[in-house]
């Protein structure tokens, strides 16, 4: 019996906590190797090279953060307003190494030294625009007040990890709720 092959996914993964912790210099195969305790042999069964794997992130991080989390949030169906809950509750449970907020910030951390990268956020955060538009347009109609919402409500995902203030005296989490029922009203 042959040994067991560290799944493709188990490297890209691997690649996109790596880019969190220390930006693209720090995707290196001998370290993901090592990270994943298995020989950097295996990793050539998948890519071809490390531009290959950085690739793969780009487009398991973009799939995952946008038509992934929006198939997610359709899947239950139910009004605008419901949707928009279920969204506010994906984005807010800060998902690991590929649609965490740490991953979105990293991924800006990024785009600001490449330029393909920085096109592939821009897409991103396009998409992920296009929908919120398409869900508070539904029962908000204004358009500079459905702007104002998505901007507001993406703003707070990148920006909320960056805010160090207390929050007087409500808990983070109660001023985020807040914030959430005020875009739903």
């Amino acid at each position: 019996m042959g040994a067991t092959r560290t799944p493709r996914g188990k490297w890209i993964e691997e690649g996109l906590r790596a880019l969190v912790a220390g930006g693209p210099e720090a995707v290196r195969i001998e370290v993901l190797a090592q990270a994943l305790g298995v020989s950097k042999g295996g990793f050539y069964g998948y890519f071809r090279n490390r531009d290959a794997l950085l690739a793969e992130m780009l487009d398991t991080w973009e799939y995952e953060v946008t038509e992934s989390v929006i198939e997610q949030v359709e899947s239950d169906g139910g009004d605008a307003r419901a949707r928009l809950e279920r969204l506010f509750a994906i984005a807010a449970a800060d998902d690991g190494p590929v649609r965490g907020t740490t991953a979105d910030i990293a991924m800006r951390e990024w785009a600001r030294r490449d330029a393909a990268v920085a096109e592939r956020l821009r897409r991103v955060d396009n998409r992920r625009m296009d929908y919120l538009r398409s869900l508070f347009s539904s029962f908000c109609p204004d358009e500079d007040e459905v702007e104002v919402r998505c901007l507001i409500a993406v703003s707070l995902r990148i920006g909320n990890h960056f805010h160090a203030s207390d929050s007087g005296r409500h808990s983070r989490a109660e001023v985020m709720a807040l914030i959430r029922q005020r875009l739903l009203d």
